[in-house]
């Protein structure tokens, strides 16, 4: 199989690669093709990706390509992970957001608006081309923000656009663990958005083993989200809430300890990646030395990620225990297996809601527990969203809808909604500003008139 990925030169892609390295299966990827548009960071990542492979027999072969049509043709799978505006881009959206006092968190709030805006357009295209180009070519997205670039795609491409995160599958794995359960023999009932959603059962040969939890305050507050939240919301909730939920539940905190901090989460990975690449781009470097570049970034990636959120909470530092992720990479490989070779899997993704929630229509993506198998991803039946749900679900997916309109028509007056619109902008007036700063600052948002 080919897999082309979108993004090629991004900082994750050894972990997609790694991963396509350990599967020796019948029917595995055999070529890589890496698609960017900056030839500094595809050069990196080519020798970060030759580094994991020395020694590692028929791995799979690796190309870069800075033409998007030569990356598609003949792909079977497309994975897409571009960040339009670059880290550039986001750590200008966290500080125009957090100068009007609000959120500015790439998928959260005003900077996930900004963020969408300047995105939609670009994916588009892109599905247009692979329609045209590879329209037998499933792709799995992981673009933020996620779902709305999924549902966005979906315009073009249907059912053959995935969407997939790490972090419902990472706190399933995390309340797994605790639970002594093993991850793969337990139902997770997760629903909602991505990034927005709640974990409201963990079911073992049918019984649920989430109220013990629940009412173990020593275990609660033993892992990362019991230690964000708190032992006593989250029994209130009587479900453990995807971490990004502490931008909601703990908005003036959270906003506060941006304020505080001395760079944003953005400005941060800007600088820190700007030096690896360079790092690693070097020539002349020793065998081994790119990937070594890589490892000792990201385990300083890991061990900062939600640093303002955990400050706020009080949480002190992350565990080794919650160092782990979701794996993303791990659940791009389980999907494509399921689908190349019919191994029918259970994952939770992004896909159009069909029937599943009743308080959003059909073409809506949400993040649910699928089923699937080679004709692609199906959700399951969920139990209906609790009313506080429903407010967050349906607010945020009215502002999603807003970015899809605001990319079609080029207003103006479609992109301020979708700012006001947003449950962390309390103000029309700040959206009618936010759009003025962003705009100014992203060259990406010049349709907007």
């Amino acid at each position: 199989m080919r897999l082309t990925i979108l993004g090629g030169g991004g900082f994750r892609v050894p972990l997609v690669y790694g991963a396509l390295l350990g599967d020796r299966a019948e029917g595995r990827v055999t070529r890589v093709t890496l698609y960017d548009q900056d030839p500094a960071r595809l050069t990196a990542m080519v020798r970060v990706l030759a580094d994991q492979a020395a020694g590692v027999p028929d791995a799979p072969a690796v190309a870069a390509t800075a033409d998007l049509d030569e990356a598609l043709r003949g792909a079977d799978f497309v994975f897409s992970a571009i960040r339009v505006g670059g880290l550039e881009g986001r750590a200008a959206d966290e500080r125009i957001a957090l100068a009007e006092g609000v959120l500015g968190q790439e998928t959260v709030g005003a900077g996930g608006v900004a963020y969408g805006l300047r995105t939609v357009p670009v994916v588009r295209e892109i599905a247009r081309r692979i329609a045209r180009v590879a329209p037998d070519a499933w792709v799995i997205n992981f673009t933020n923000p996620a779902g709305l670039v999924t549902e966005a795609m979906a315009e073009v491409l249907g059912h053959r656009v995935i969407g997939i995160c790490d972090s419902p599958v990472g706190l399933g794995r995390r309340i797994a663990r605790l639970l002594g359960v093993r991850p793969e023999e337990a139902w997770i009932d997760y629903v909602g958005l991505n990034h927005l959603g709640w974990i409201r059962g963990l079911r073992v040969a049918g019984r649920d083993e989430l109220p013990r939890l629940l009412a173990d305050t020593e275990a609660l507050e033993s892992f990362e989200e019991g230690r964000l939240f708190g032992a006593q919301w989250l029994r209130s909730l009587g479900a453990i809430p995807n971490e990004y939920l502490h931008y909601y539940y703990f908005n003036r905190e959270t906003v506060r300890g941006y304020l505080e901090a001395p760079q944003t989460r953005g400005a941060f990975l800007r600088d820190q990646q700007r030096e690896f690449y360079a790092r690693a781009g070097q020539d002349g470097q020793p065998p081994g030395s790119a990937l070594a570049a890589w490892d000792l970034t990201r385990a300083e990636r890991e061990a900062t990620y939600m640093a303002e959120n955990r400050e706020a909470a009080g949480a002190g530092e992350r565990e080794e225990s919650d160092l782990e992720s979701g794996g993303y990479e791990k659940v791009a490989l389980a999907l494509m297996r399921a689908i190349a070779r019919n191994e029918r899997a259970t994952l939770i993704l992004n896909v159009p809601n069909g029937s599943t929630l009743a308080v959003l229509d059909a073409e809506a993506v949400i993040e649910v527990p699928c089923l699937v198998d080679a004709g692609g991803a199906h959700p399951v039946s969920v139990d209906p969203l609790p009313l506080h749900a429903v407010g967050l679900v349906t607010s945020v997916k009215a502002v999603e809808r807003e970015v899809l309109a605001a990319a079609s028509s080029g207003s103006r007056a479609d992109a301020v909604k979708a700012f006001a619109l947003h449950p962390l902008v309390d103000s029309v007036t700040v959206a009618r500003r936010l759009l003025d700063g962003y705009a100014a600052e992203h060259p990406g948002l010049a349709y907007l008139r």
